[in-house]
């Protein structure tokens, strides 16, 4: 089995967090980032930024971890 490098892993932490956070959202209606940093403030902008970042590194990533 193949290692993941470090961004993987970075890439990896940050959509399951996002993708948690999605289901809090969906689920209950409570936004945990927003709760944490403020609605919509700049630090939870950049929060949202970050893992949507990432998500699109995981997306082009998916095809080299498929040639490992």
């Amino acid at each position: 089995m193949n290692k993941l490098n470090t961004w993987d892993v970075v890439a990896l932490v940050l959509v399951i967090i996002g993708g948690l956070n999605w289901l809090l959202v969906g689920l209950f209606g409570f936004d945990l980032v927003a709760a944490i940093f403020g609605d919509m403030s700049v630090v939870a902008r950049i929060v949202y930024v970050i893992v949507g970042i990432f998500a699109l590194y995981v997306i082009f990533a998916m095809s080299a971890w498929g040639r490992k």
